[in-house]
């Protein structure tokens, strides 16, 4: 990952005690990463800091309309979140425990445990306040 701030190259690990930060400058590093049915668990439950879960497929015309406003939430609130992208069809696991039913679907994790839910495609200023709202509620 560049980073936005020096422009360094960094590596950022999918799951992680701490928070990712650049080698160079120390700031906060965007942490975006993908999961799946096998790795769920380390990367999103066990997250240090609350996870924004984006349920998504590549044949998905919203999700594909959400996901750059997804990643500009994670570059904004770079050391306070996580976003975890898991692809429905990569992941057909997860998908059924989480009752999967239409895409894109977000969801909130703290501690593991969800703490907000939303589905659909929403304008980037009301994903922003459920966000918000979500992670204030916790």
């Amino acid at each position: 990952m560049k980073c936005p701030h020096c422009g360094k190259a960094n590596r950022v690990p999918a799951a992680a005690s701490g928070r990712p930060r650049c080698g160079n400058c120390h700031q906060d590093l965007p942490w975006i990463v993908p999961a799946g049915d096998s790795d769920f668990a380390a990367i999103a439950e066990q997250s240090p800091v609350p996870v924004l879960v984006d349920f998504w497929a590549a044949w998905c015309g919203p999700c594909r309309m959400v996901s750059p406003v997804l990643d500009q939430l994670a570059h904004e609130r770079a050391g306070r979140i996580k976003l975890v992208k898991v692809d429905v069809d990569a992941a057909p696991g997860l998908s059924a425990r989480f009752r999967i039913q239409s895409i894109p679907t977000l969801m909130v994790l703290i501690d593991g445990r969800i703490a907000a839910q939303q589905a659909g495609a929403a304008p980037a200023a009301a994903l922003r306040a459920w966000l918000d709202r979500s992670l204030a509620s916790a």
